[in-house]
């Protein structure tokens, strides 16, 4: 039954992302989730029988993943799920909360501060961060659930080989090294952050250093990592949660200064539909706080290094920590 079921959820997925595509931000398609799960840790009396509630995420490996996670949570505590996660870009998707067509998504915090409440400056403490952004989108009819300690945000990173040869931890030591042996210190980063404020341009000038531009080279994620674990560049670009970081043995130099924003992923709920089904609160609270950085690194790894079905591993996790059975 496990593996059927696994099977038919996959491939309304891969049906819904087609319609999903061909209907833009508008969200008018999607598909029922069908797993056949019951209570767990979570949803015990199922306190959400009889709600029809909408799931949705961005398009990357671990929006996917907490939107399935999300998904199977209220299905296990009695609501009927329609799938409408992989939105494109971060926009669709919040609109979808916020405008209705979607009811809930996992969000990050540094991301609705600074891309959809318009603020340049972050908030270094994780907590005033995600109480700023609560208060701030109420009026905008989307409500906060408490966050995860996950968080997404950018960071530096090296192979084995050059941390040994060069022995830096932090972004300091990276600014540090770049003075003393300025042709040490080469940069493999996307087009986005090498030049968003939130990015490079501003690091560089949080921590004093000053890269000729020839030893930055701009490329896709994805290779980052690669040519990062090859040594190609010293250092690469590369987001926190990221399961490839742990497979190739790359190592992350710590930001002491605090300059990348917090995106710490917090339950981002239409407030109408919260207030109709209060207990969804209730629900994903202990998943929320089960997930952390290296809980998000093994389950990215899973999809994004040993090529599982983002759904697939969600299910997985969920059902060995107990939060649903099947």
């Amino acid at each position: 039954m496990r593996l059927v079921m696994r099977t038919r959820t996959k491939a309304l997925a891969a049906v819904g992302g087609v319609l999903l595509a061909a209907a833009g931000c508008g969200l008018t398609s999607g598909s029922p989730m069908v797993d056949d799960v019951k209570p767990g840790i979570v949803g015990q009396g199922k306190p959400l029988e009889g709600a029809d509630l909408t799931v949705t995420s961005k398009e990357f490996t671990e929006q996917l993943i907490l939107g399935a996670i999300m998904g199977i949570a209220f299905q296990a505590a009695g609501a009927d799920v329609l799938d409408r996660t992989g939105i494109q870009g971060s926009i669709g998707a919040r609109e979808a909360v916020k405008g209705g067509d979607a009811d809930a998504m996992y969000e990050y915090t540094g991301t609705a501060w600074i891309t959809y409440l318009g603020n340049s400056d972050p908030i270094p403490d994780a907590h005033q961060q995600w109480e700023a952004v609560k208060k701030a989108d109420a009026k905008n009819g989307v409500s906060w659930l408490p966050p995860a300690s996950l968080n997404n945000t950018y960071a530096l990173a090296m192979n084995e080989s050059n941390f040994k040869k060069y022995g830096t931890k932090t972004l300091s030591d990276v600014a540090a090294l770049s003075k003393s042996d300025p042709k040490a210190v080469t940069l493999c980063v996307e087009g986005e952050f090498a030049n968003r404020a939130d990015g490079l341009p501003g690091m560089q000038k949080k921590y004093g250093m000053k890269l000729p531009t020839g030893n930055i080279t701009q490329m896709d994620t994805g290779i980052i990592y690669t040519q990062a674990q090859k040594g190609s560049c010293t250092y690469g670009e590369v987001f926190t949660t990221d399961g490839r970081i742990k497979a190739m043995n790359l190592t992350t130099m710590a930001d002491d200064k605090h300059f990348f924003p917090i995106y710490n992923a917090a339950p981002e709920i239409n407030s109408k539909t919260l207030k109709k089904h209060p207990e969804i609160a209730e629900v994903l609270a202990p998943i929320t706080k089960k997930l952390n950085n290296k809980v998000a690194q093994e389950l990215n790894a899973k999809v994004d290094v040993d090529g599982q079905d983002p759904h697939g591993v969600a299910l997985d996790w969920m059902v060995e920590e107990g939060f649903v059975k099947e």
